[in-house]
């Protein structure tokens, strides 16, 4: 049996995973989705990174999965965290020394964004249905009003301090359906940064949420 130790995005609710955790624990595997103090502005990435490490435990044979902002919370856990597998899904990447402040900047994220869609005809200022939830059942969009959080700056302040990534297997899963961060924007980053080509999976950024068959089932195929 093998452990998915799944860290949310910005917010930090572990509910976002709630819908694949069954599907990774009917394959007989545990899986842990942790709750990160997203809007608790003296906790930073070190706080953060030490709830995983926590519920990481004595574990030894560990996959983790970073979406979205929890990609800068992984390499603390990396750091100090005996971990088998790593995977990013629709996240963002960070190289040492970077706040994820200025992540957006250094990668060129906005004219990825907005380009995609001036092609694809939408509104290109940022609206949280249209980026976030066009392909999210409405019924469990509903659902997760209750469960969202502001996230704090201070985690957009902190830099990201690791030496390197593991040299352990490594994955991006991208939904190809993603207008937050566009699919071609997510090829670029995970090359650049990680020497990696991504996994595309139907969906969009939520992609846990919209599609966590698809989702479950990448996890699992690693194995």
């Amino acid at each position: 049996m093998a452990t998915f130790v799944l860290i949310p995005g910005a917010g930090g609710s572990a509910w976002y995973w709630h819908r694949v955790v069954p599907l990774l624990e009917a394959a007989g595997h545990e899986a842990l989705a942790v709750d990160l103090p997203g809007d608790d502005e003296r906790a930073g990435l070190t706080v953060y990174a030490q709830r995983v490490i926590d519920a990481i435990g004595a574990r030894k044979d560990v996959t983790l999965v970073a979406q979205s902002l929890g990609g800068f919370t992984a390499p603390g856990v990396c750091a100090h965290a005996p971990l088998r597998r790593l995977v990013f899904v629709n996240a963002m990447i960070p190289v040492p020394g970077e706040t994820a402040g200025d992540w957006w900047a250094h990668t060129g994220w906005e004219a990825a964004r907005t380009a995609k869609a001036r092609r694809e005809g939408y509104r290109t200022d940022f609206d949280l249905p249209l980026y976030f939830l066009h392909d999210v059942p409405p019924e469990v969009a509903a659902a997760g009003e209750s469960q969202q959080r502001p996230e704090a700056p201070i985690v957009f302040r902190e830099p990201c301090r690791f030496d390197g990534w593991p040299k352990i297997p490594s994955h991006v899963i991208a939904g190809r359906d993603d207008r937050f961060f566009p699919i071609e924007f997510q090829r670029r980053v995970a090359q650049e940064r990680l020497g990696l080509t991504v996994d595309e999976i139907a969906g969009g950024h939520l992609v846990a949420l919209a599609n966590p068959a698809g989702l479950a089932e990448q996890l699992l195929g690693y194995r």
